[in-house]
């Protein structure tokens, strides 16, 4: 295992592409108790212009040269999810620990062999499931649990995103299942999967219905999914790649009131009870992967699991394909 400074982790990043540009490079370079020092990407010449452009004293043409650099004490995952289980699972066996992007792996297998490789070679293992840490949502489960909207009853998310890349598109891999796992639902619907767990718990029942709606593709342009929880209630999850307007909104329903947020990302909050209504603004940190990769640095440090962790990943996934596995549209390309 690697040897862990008092305050600080020492990262390597493998994967430098949109997502990584955008959010987790710069998280790892700005967070409390960060210090990016190395990046992995296959071009060398835009491995060391990104290396170069986040402050990181290191690059590498092949990740597996981080494996074997002991300056990193944790590596942040940053690659398509059919890559995720391998190099998870090499960086856990040369004694680093792991923060990997969703969704976790392609089924649940591959998600099983990842969470063995960190307890094996006693390191953690975090999924990046950023909006488990969005203010809104950390308030609505407060509202939820404090009974002022009643008993819950029902949840409905909606979350589309146009996306018809070109075929040299640098995000076209995600129309091909046995890359992407699937479509949209694998994609995002993930993210939605893993709220609803937080609001609601595990669910104890799961329908899914997939369809390409208005794009002839290796995966689902649309997709719903509908679940029943412990509690008796009830939620629908609709995803798409092919409705015009963009949606990001989440919806709780109790016996005595209600809370909606029109868009997660932006956060308000606006709650109906019998005394009223009113509107909380909650947004997110500028930054959303900051919150994730300071948790798991904080458990790391002080070794403890991080929020989300390992085992909250492979939930998802056996959700995805209890999703697809049930579909009406028949989608079964990343079963186990």
């Amino acid at each position: 295992m690697a040897t862990i400074p008092v305050t600080k982790l020492r990262w390597g990043l493998i994967g430098c592409g949109d997502i990584a540009r955008k959010r987790v490079a710069p998280a790892l370079r700005d967070s409390t108790g960060c210090e990016l020092v190395a990046v992995a990407r296959h071009q060398a010449h835009l491995a060391e212009s990104f290396a170069n452009q986040f402050g990181a004293a290191k690059w590498y043409s092949n990740w597996e040269g981080l494996l074997d650099d002991a300056e990193i004490d944790a590596v942040y995952v940053a690659t398509p999810v059919h890559l995720h289980e391998s190099q998870a699972v090499a960086v856990a066996q040369s004694g680093k620990h792991v923060l990997c992007e969703k969704p976790m792996a392609m089924n649940v297998v591959e998600c099983d062999r990842m969470i063995e490789a960190c307890r094996a070679n006693n390191v953690r293992l975090g999924i990046a499931y950023y909006r488990h840490f969005y203010p809104a949502i950390l308030r609505m489960r407060s509202l939820i649990e404090s009974g002022e909207i009643g008993t819950r009853i029902v949840a409905q998310v909606n979350a589309f995103e146009w996306f018809d890349p070109a075929a040299d598109h640098p995000r076209a891999w995600l129309l091909k299942q046995k890359l992407a796992g699937g479509g949209p639902m694998f994609d995002f619907g993930c993210h939605r999967i893993e709220v609803l767990m937080h609001l609601f718990g595990e669910p104890k029942e799961i329908r899914g219905i997939t369809s390409n709606a208005l794009f002839t593709r290796e995966v689902e342009d649309t997709a719903t999914a509908i679940f029943r929880f412990a509690s008796g209630a009830c939620a629908t999850l609709t995803v798409s790649h092919a409705a015009n307007e963009p949606q990001d909104t989440l919806q709780v329903f109790g016996s005595a009131g209600s809370v909606h947020v029109a868009s997660l990302n932006e956060g308000t909050l606006r709650i109906v009870t019998e005394k009223g209504e009113r509107i909380e603004a909650l947004p997110p940190a500028e930054n959303l992967h900051k919150p994730l990769i300071e948790d798991f640095v904080t458990a790391v440090i002080n070794n403890r699991e991080p929020a989300v962790t390992g085992a909250i990943g492979r939930t998802v996934a056996r959700i995805e394909q209890e999703i697809y596995g049930k579909s009406a549209h028949g989608s079964s390309g990343n079963q186990t």
